[in-house]
């Protein structure tokens, strides 16, 4: 299929683990970039990123993880961790025959890559880490996420009327990011708690001893104001990598919503990351306000 862009778009499943995993091509390029999202968002969130950086030659995929979108939703909370979730990612890579990739996301999607820098590392050609949580942040999530996995976990049934409800309402008569936050609404609740417990029981994130040895190259967003996203741990992750540069968004929204600035960032770096290895050097630091 065609955008009306000129983008070409193809969607495709895959199984790993026992399960079905969605994924979205965008473009036919060469150089492959994988896009994962946020906690309980489906992948589409990074469509317009997506088609960006396809209409600069670049082939990009975004994958549902599993619990997320299309793919499967299993009530299993074992089946739910980063370590699975980056596993699922390299078998993409395997999936699309693919040597290795610019791997991204936005939070959880954030963690994400940076446990496929942690397993597979030669799968990794650079790193775009979008709002990570690390240590500066885990205590807020814990007070965010964990009266919404209480509430999942003992009204699942009150709240499976209002998803049905919220099912009902035509994504035709939304705005493109009305439906992806109505998108989590609409998920069944019980796989989604068992994917927020799978997650409160593992760790959610390489340890910062292991995340020093990793040399990709690395563009980090993150901002001001967000308890649950510090700035301040991606601060810590830029001095942490050997090979990375810090952008600071004006807010949590500025990607999705005046995305001009950041997706130039993020397109400038995928096209760093694809010249010639013997030419890279590492990067200095740099904060863009």
């Amino acid at each position: 299929m065609v955008a009306a862009s000129g983008v070409k778009v193809q969607t495709g499943t895959f199984r790993h683990r026992g399960q079905r995993l969605a994924y979205t091509i965008f473009g036919e390029g060469r150089r492959w970039v994988v896009l994962t999202p946020g906690l309980l968002l489906p992948a589409t969130m990074d469509e317009p990123l997506a088609r960006f950086l396809a209409e600069r030659g670049e082939r990009v995929v975004t994958l549902d993880p599993l619990g997320h979108g299309r793919s499967d939703r299993p009530r299993d909370m074992r089946k739910y961790s980063i370590a699975g979730f980056a596993a699922d990612v390299v078998a993409l890579l395997d999936h699309l025959d693919v040597d290795d990739a610019v791997v991204g996301g936005t939070s959880l999607g954030a963690n994400i890559t940076l446990e496929v820098a942690a397993i597979a590392p030669r799968r990794v050609r650079g790193m775009i880490i979008e709002m990570p949580v690390l240590e500066n942040g885990l205590v807020v999530s814990a007070i965010t996420f964990g009266p919404i996995l209480v509430a999942l976990h003992f009204f699942e049934s009150q709240i499976a009327w209002v998803s049905r409800a919220a099912r009902l309402i035509p994504r035709r008569l939304v705005p493109f990011w009305g439906n992806i936050a109505l998108d989590v609404v609409r998920q069944e609740p019980g796989p989604s708690g068992s994917l927020l417990q799978g997650l409160f029981f593992g760790h959610v994130a390489p340890h910062r001893d292991l995340r020093k040895t990793f040399t990709a190259p690395t563009l980090i967003i993150g901002h001001r104001r967000d308890p649950v996203h510090p700035f301040s741990d991606a601060g810590m992750l830029a001095d942490e990598l050997p090979n990375a540069r810090l952008v600071e968004a004006s807010n949590i929204l500025e990607l999705r919503f005046r995305p001009e600035r950041l997706s130039q960032e993020i397109a400038d770096f995928v096209h760093e990351c694809w010249t010639p290895r013997v030419q890279r050097h590492p990067r200095p630091r740099r904060r863009t306000a």
